[in-house]
C-alpha cells in the first residue's frame, strides 16, 4: 500500500506542478493578431455552381483557415453564386464574390467581418422593406453592440420580436432601428455570438454585450442513429476528433486513444508484434463467458471491422458509455458502443500524403545470467558457448514502414474522399511480419434540390503474415546461455535440456505459420427528405473477412529428426460474413419554445461464419510446404482423414424509437426503447426489451447564472439504460450432436457422435443496468477550463456460464446458462485546460481519469444454485502450484488467493501462515491455508496530455498511468531465486541479493504465495511527438509537415518483472500471467512526413 501511496504522491506532485505551470502561463498570457495582410495573401482555389452564398463562404473557411461573422442579413440564404478560382489569393476571392453583392469586409484577428457599404449599414429593415406607411406610433431607439472586450461589433442582426422590421450594426457597432411604441423584445444576433433577447419598454437607447458562442455546446457528437451538439447531449459520451489522436505505428487505430478517454482500457501485451490486436474494455469487466468488448459501429453500421480502418482515414471516434446512448443497440450495448466516422469529401480539391518509418527497440527486458553468472553460480554444465538467447531470438530494431496517399474533392452537390495505403512491418522477434495492402473510397450526393441523398463507401484490404512464436522468449529467458546456437558442423544446435527442450532460433527460422487475410467492407444509404423536417434513411451493409491459416514443420528440424521424425503441415480457412439492412425515419418539430426530434427504426443483420481446416504429416518431401496435403502417408496409416469443416449462422431483428425534446434549450429529455430478437436465444426468450431514458438541465440558460462572466456552460444530466450481451456461440440452446472420435471395427475406423452439450430453451441475453449521473462544463473567458464529470453503476445479471449439472438425467456435466451478477460503478473525469492561445504560442492540456470498483454479486440464480466461489488462473509446471486466484462471491475480481508469505528461514525455504496464523513452511501448507492477499484489478488509470505549440512547431507530450493494484511476478517465481532446477537460466534477482536470491530451498519451489507480489502501478512517458509545419504558397503544394514520435519512451514503476504493462489488466483475471511466454515491450522511434497538395 506504501508503494501505491508513494506512486500516487508522485503524480499528485507532478500535475500540481502542471496546474501551477497552467496558472503562471495564464496569468501572463495575452492576445495577438494574425497580420491583415498575411490573412488576405493566403492562397486558394476554388470551384462552385449555384451554390448559395452561405454555403460558398463556408468552403471558403475550410479552404483558408478562418471565419466570418456576418448578420443573417447580409448573407442572404436564398442567393446564388458560381465562381472559379485557381490559387488565387484571399482577398482577390472575397472582391470577387463580395463586391457584386455591395457587401465588404474587414479583418479583426482570424476573423472576417462583414456588413454591408455604409449607406446600407443602419436602417435596413430585414427582407429589405421600408417601414410600413400605415404603422401606428413609432419611435426610434439606437445603442451599441459589443463583444466581450467591450469593443464596437460591425455587422449584428437587431430584430423586434415577431416583426420584419430590423437592422444591422455599423463599422462601430452602432444601430438605430425605428419600432412600434410600447414593450417590444429585440433580438441580437451574430455569427460566432449567442444570441440575446432584451425587452425594451420607453427607453430611447439600448446598448447590448454579446457573448462568444461556446464552441464546445455546438460540437457535433455522434450517438446512435444521429448526431447531437453537444448541449443536447444527456448522457455519458466522450467525442474524440482526429486531431486528438496519438500518433502510433501500430496493427490498430484503437492504440491511438489508449489513456484519452475516461474508463476506456485500451492494452496490448505484445506492442512489438506487428499482427496483435489490443483489449479493450469499457467501465470494467462485464462478463465470465460471453464477448468483453464494446460494439463498433463504423459509419452507421453496427459491429463494423476495427481491423479494415487506417488511422489517416477516421475523422472522429465517440464512445458511447452511458447505458442511455447505448441501448439503443440493445443486446450488444453492454460493454458500450465506440461510433468511428471516416472522413469525407468536400468542395475543395486536395491531395493528402502521409509516410512514416518506424524503428522498435526491446526495452525493460527480464534481465538473465551471462555465461559467466551462470557457471559462477554453478547452475549448470559448460557447453562450450556463449550465447546471449534473448538477442538471438530478436531483431531490434524491427522496422516499419507505412504510406498513406488520399484524393477528396467535390462541389456542394457530390463529394469523393479516397484514400489508398501500404505497410510492411516486422516483429522484435524473429518471424513475425505483416505486409498489408488496403483502400476506401467514400462518395456522396445530394440532388440540386435537397430532395434526396446518397452515399457509398468500400473498403477493401489484404494483408500477408508471419505469426509470430510467443514461446520463443520463454526458450531463450531459460537456456543455458554455454548452449550454442549451431553446433560444430554448423547445423543448429540440437537443444535437449531444460524446461523446453528447443532451439528458438531454429524454430523461429524453419517453422512456417502464417495467415492470409482478406477483408471487404461495403455499404450505401438513401436518404430521403420527404418534408423539412421528416425524412427516412435505408441503409445496407456488408461486412466480410476471410483468414486462410497456413502452417509447416519440416523434417529437418532436430526436434523431428529425434523425435517422431515426421514434417507436419497445416491449413484452414475461416470466414465471416455480415449483411446488414437498418431503415430509419426522422421528425424535427420546433414550436416557440419547446423543441422534438423523433426516431424510429428497423434493424436486420444476418451473420455468417464457415470454415475447414486439414491436416497431415509424413510428407515425402519439405518442398511443398502446406501446399500438398494429400501426399502425406501419416493419415493414410491411422486410418483418419483429418478434415473438418463447419458452418453455422446467426440473426438479430430489431424494432427501435427515440424522441428527444428539449424546452427553451435549458431542458432536456430523452428516451428510447428498442425491442430485438435473436436466434441465438433459447425458444422461450428470442425477444427482449431495452429502455433507457435521461434528462439534461443547462443551468447556465437561467436567469441566475447568466450574470457569472467566468461561467459559459454548465450542465447536470442523469440517465438510466438496459443494455444487454449476446456475443456468445450460436446454437448454444440447441439439442447439438457432435463428433466423439473414432472407433476401429474389423480394421475400420467409424466416427463415434453423440449429444454435444444439454439444451436450455430459457437461454437469453445478459443484461446490464447501467446509472449514470454527471456534469459538463466549460468556465472562464475564451472557454480556458471545459470538461465533465461522471459517476457511474453498472450492474450486469445473468451471467453466461458453463454451470455444473447432474448426470444423469442430463446428458452432459455442464449447461451453458444465465447465472450470475456482478457489479460496477465509478467516477470519470475528462479535463482540458486552454493555458495559453496566442498568435504564436499555445499550450494546452487534456486529462482522462477514471476510478472503478468492481464486485462479483452472486454465482446463482432461481434456476440454478451455484458455488459461493471458484478457484481460478492454474500456474503451469514444473511443480503443482495451484490456482492464484479465486473468484468468490462479495469479492472484486482479480482477487489473489494464495498461502501468506511468513518471510525466508535459514536453509533458504519459504515459510508462510497457516489458517491458525501459525508459521510453517510453506511445503507444509495445504488448500486450507490459502486466503486472500491482494488484488489485481486497478483501482485508478489516468492520462495527461500536454500540447504545445510555437509558431511552426507543434510539440505533444503525453502521460500515462495505472495505479492501486498488484501484480504477480510469474518470472520471479519460475526464474527468479536459486531453487530453480539445474541447467536452467535464471534472472539475476537470484544471486543479486534481493529477495528472491533468499529462497534457496527446492522444498518451497512451487508454493504460491504474496512473497512474489509486486506493486504494478506505474506511470510512463508513453508518448512524445515532434513536429514542424511549413505552409507553402505554391500553385502545387500548400503544406509540408515533418514529424518525430517516440512511443513507451520511459516507465516509472516498482516492479521487477520488466514492463508492467505486459501483464493484462483487462478481463476476470488481471494481475497475473499464467504461462512462461514472453513477449519484450519496445521503445518505438517513428519518422513521419505529411504533405498536402
Amino acid at each position: 500500500m506504501k508503494n501505491v501511496n508513494s506512486t500516487l504522491l508522485r503524480l499528485m506532485q507532478l500535475t500540481a506542478l502542471q496546474l501551477l505551470l497552467a496558472v503562471l502561463f495564464m496569468g501572463v498570457s495575452w492576445a495577438t493578431d494574425v497580420s491583415a495582410q498575411e490573412l488576405l495573401d493566403r492562397r486558394i482555389s476554388l470551384i462552385v455552381r449555384d451554390q448559395n452564398i452561405k454555403t460558398v463562404l463556408q468552403s471558403i473557411e475550410k479552404a483558408a483557415n478562418v471565419k466570418f461573422s456576418y448578420s443573417p442579413q447580409i448573407v442572404r440564404s436564398k442567393q446564388l453564386v458560381s465562381m472559379r478560382v485557381q490559387n488565387s489569393t484571399l482577398k482577390e476571392v472575397l472582391e470577387k464574390l463580395l463586391v457584386p453583392l455591395k457587401v465588404n469586409f474587414s479583418i479583426s484577428g482570424e476573423q472576417i467581418i462583414l456588413a454591408r457599404t455604409t449607406e446600407q449599414a443602419i436602417s435596413i429593415q430585414a427582407g429589405e422593406a421600408v417601414e410600413d406607411a400605415g404603422a401606428p406610433a413609432e419611435r426610434t431607439i439606437t445603442g451599441v453592440v459589443s463583444d466581450e472586450k467591450g469593443e464596437g461589433l460591425p455587422g449584428v442582426s437587431v430584430v423586434v420580436k415577431g416583426s420584419p422590421r430590423g437592422a444591422v450594426t455599423d463599422a462601430s457597432g452602432t444601430y438605430r432601428l425605428t419600432i412600434p411604441d410600447g414593450a417590444q423584445t429585440l433580438v441580437f444576433s451574430f455569427v460566432g455570438y449567442t444570441s440575446q433577447e432584451v425587452a425594451v419598454t420607453g427607453q430611447s437607447t439600448l446598448s447590448v454585450q454579446l457573448k462568444p458562442d461556446v464552441k464546445s455546446i455546438n460540437e457535433v457528437v455522434v450517438i446512435g442513429y444521429g448526431s447531437l451538439n453537444r448541449k443536447e447531449v444527456t448522457s455519458a459520451v466522450t467525442h474524440l476528433s482526429s486531431s486528438d489522436l496519438l500518433r502510433v505505428g501500430s496493427n490498430s487505430p484503437l492504440m491511438a486513444i489508449q489513456g484519452k478517454v475516461a474508463g476506456l482500457s485500451v492494452t496490448n501485451t505484445a506492442s512489438g508484434d506487428p499482427n496483435s490486436t489490443p483489449s479493450i474494455q469499457l467501465r470494467g469487466v462485464s462478463s465470465r463467458s460471453a464477448g468483453l468488448g464494446p460494439l463498433f459501429v463504423i459509419n452507421g453500421i453496427p459491429g463494423g471491422n476495427l481491423d479494415n480502418i487506417n488511422q489517416n482515414e477516421i475523422e472522429s471516434i465517440d464512445v458511447l458509455k452511458g447505458g442511455a446512448a447505448s441501448a439503443i443497440y440493445g443486446t450488444r450495448g453492454s460493454n458500450g458502443v465506440i461510433v468511428i466516422t471516416t472522413k469525407k469529401g468536400s468542395s475543395e480539391s486536395r491531395i493528402f500524403y502521409d509516410g512514416y518509418t518506424s524503428f522498435d527497440y526491446i526495452t525493460n527486458k527480464l534481465k538473465l545470467l551471462n555465461r559467466d553468472e551462470f557457471l559462477a553460480n554453478k547452475r549448470g554444465v559448460d557447453l562450450g558457448g556463449n550465447t546471449d538467447w534473448t538477442k538471438a531470438v530478436s531483431r531490434s530494431p524491427a522496422f516499419a514502414q507505412k504510406h498513406t496517399l488520399q484524393f477528396s474533392g467535390g462541389n456542394g452537390q457530390t463529394n469523393y474522399f479516397t484514400s489508398v495505403d501500404y505497410r510492411k512491418a516486422e516483429g522484435i522477434d524473429l518471424r513475425s511480419s505483416k505486409q498489408e495492402y488496403g483502400g476506401r473510397v467514400n462518395i456522396n450526393h445530394t440532388s440540386a434540390n435537397n430532395l434526396y441523398a446518397l452515399t457509398f463507401t468500400a473498403a477493401p484490404r489484404y494483408t500477408k503474415t508471419n505469426l509470430a512464436d510467443y514461446s520463443g522468449f520463454n526458450y531463450a529467458s531459460t537456456l543455458n546461455p554455454t548452449q550454442p546456437v549451431y553446433d560444430t558442423d554448423g547445423k543448429y544446435a540440437y537443444v535437449n535440456t531444460g524446461f523446453f527442450a528447443n532451439n528458438p532460433v531454429e524454430r523461429a527460422r524453419n517453422v512456417v505459420s502464417g495467415q492470409e487475410v482478406k477483408y471487404l467492407d461495403i455499404n450505401g444509404s438513401f436518404k430521403l427528405n420527404i418534408l423539412q423536417n421528416l425524412s427516412t434513411l435505408i441503409t445496407l451493409g456488408e461486412v466480410t473477412s476471410s483468414f486462410r491459416n497456413e502452417n509447416f514443420s519440416p523434417s529437418t528440424l532436430t526436434t523431428v529428426i529425434n523425435g517422431t521424425k515426421r514434417n507436419t503441415a497445416s491449413q484452414s480457412l475461416d470466414e465471416n460474413d455480415q449483411k446488414s439492412f437498418e431503415w430509419t425515419g426522422n421528425y424535427a418539430l420546433e414550436v416557440q419554445k419547446h423543441a422534438i426530434k423523433l426516431l424510429g427504426g428497423y434493424s436486420y443483420q444476418y451473420f455468417t461464419s464457415s470454415g475447414f481446416n486439414a491436416s497431415n504429416e509424413n510428407f515425402p518431401s519439405d518442398v511443398l510446404t502446406y501446399n500438398s496435403l494429400g501426399t502425406g502417408l501419416w493419415n493414410l496409416q491411422q486410418g483418419v482423414n483429418n478434415v473438418g469443416s463447419y458452418r453455422n449462422n446467426s440473426k438479430l431483428a430489431a424494432f427501435f424509437g427515440r424522441v428527444n425534446y428539449d424546452y427553451d434549450q435549458k431542458y432536456y429529455m430523452s428516451a428510447s426503447l428498442r425491442r430485438e430478437g435473436s436466434s441465438k436465444f433459447g425458444y422461450d426468450n428470442k425477444w427482449g426489451n431495452f429502455p433507457a431514458a435521461s434528462v439534461g438541465w443547462r443551468i447556465t440558460q437561467e436567469k441566475f447564472a447568466q450574470g457569472t462572466s467566468w461561467l459559459n456552460e454548465l450542465k447536470l444530466r442523469a440517465d438510466y439504460g438496459v443494455t444487454g450481451n449476446q456475443d456468445f456461440g450460436n446454437y448454444l440452446s440447441l439439442d447439438t450432436y457432435g463428433g466423439y472420435g473414432y472407433y476401429l471395427y474389423n480394421n475400420t475406423s467409424y466416427q463415434v457422435w453423440g449429444p454435444s452439450q444439454n439444451t436450455n430453451y430459457n437461454l437469453r441475453w445478459e443484461k446490464a443496468i447501467n446509472f449514470n449521473v454527471g456534469v459538463d462544463f466549460d468556465l472562464f473567458k475564451n472557454s480556458r477550463l471545459t470538461g465533465s464529470l461522471n459517476y457511474y453503476v453498472r450492474t450486469n445479471k445473468d451471467l453466461l456460464g458453463s454451470y455444473a449439472v447432474p448426470n444423469p438425467p442430463n446428458v452432459q456435466g455442464s449447461t451453458f446458462a444465465n447465472v450470475g451478477t456482478m457489479k460496477n460503478s465509478g467516477l470519470e473525469i475528462q479535463l482540458n485546460v486552454a493555458v495559453v492561445n496566442n498568435k504564436d504560442f499555445s499550450y494546452n492540456i487534456n486529462f482522462a481519469g477514471a476510478t472503478n470498483s468492481n464486485k462479483f454479486v452472486a454465482f446463482s440464480s432461481e434456476a440454478y444454485k451455484g458455488q459461493t466461489f471458484i478457484d481460478v488462473v492454474g500456474m503451469p509446471a514444473p511443480g503443482s502450484p495451484g490456482n492464484a486466484q479465486r473468484l468468490q462471491e462479495g469479492t472484486r475480481i482479480g482477487s489473489f488467493y494464495m498461502l501468506k508469505s511468513a518471510g525466508v528461514d535459514e536453509t533458504g525455504a519459504l515459510l508462510v501462515y497457516n489458517k491458525n496464523g501459525d508459521v510453517i513452511q510453506a511445503n507444509k501448507a495445504n488448500n486450507d491455508d490459502r486466503q486472500f492477499v491482494g488484488n489485481g484489478l486497478p483501482t485508478f488509470t489516468g492520462g495527461l496530455t500536454n500540447n504545445l505549440r510555437y509558431k511552426k512547431w507543434d510539440l505533444t507530450v503525453f502521460l500515462r498511468g495505472t495505479f492501486g493494484y498488484r501484480i504477480f511476478n510469474t518470472y520471479a517465481f519460475y526464474l527468479g531465486t536459486p531453487a530453480t532446477q539445474q541447467n536452467i537460466n535464471t534472472l539475476t534477482s537470484a544471486y543479486d541479493g534481493s529477495k528472491y536470491s533468499k529462497l534457496t530451498s527446492p522444498a518451497t519451489y512451487s508454493s504460491l504465495s504474496d512473497y512474489f507480489m509486486e506493486p504494478g502501478s506505474f506511470v510512463k512517458i508513453d508518448n512524445v511527438t515532434l513536429s514542424y509545419t511549413q505552409p507553402v504558397t505554391s500553385k502545387f503544394l500548400r503544406s509540408a509537415r515533418i514529424y518525430v514520435t517516440t512511443r513507451n519512451l520511459k516507465t516509472f514503476t516498482k516492479y521487477t518483472g520488466g514492463d508492467p504493462d505486459l501483464v493484462q489488466i483487462n478481463g476476470l483475471y488481471p494481475g497475473v500471467n499464467n504461462t512462461l511466454n514472453y513477449f519484450p515491450s519496445t521503445t518505438q522511434l517513428l519518422l513521419g512526413l505529411q504533405v498536402t497538395f
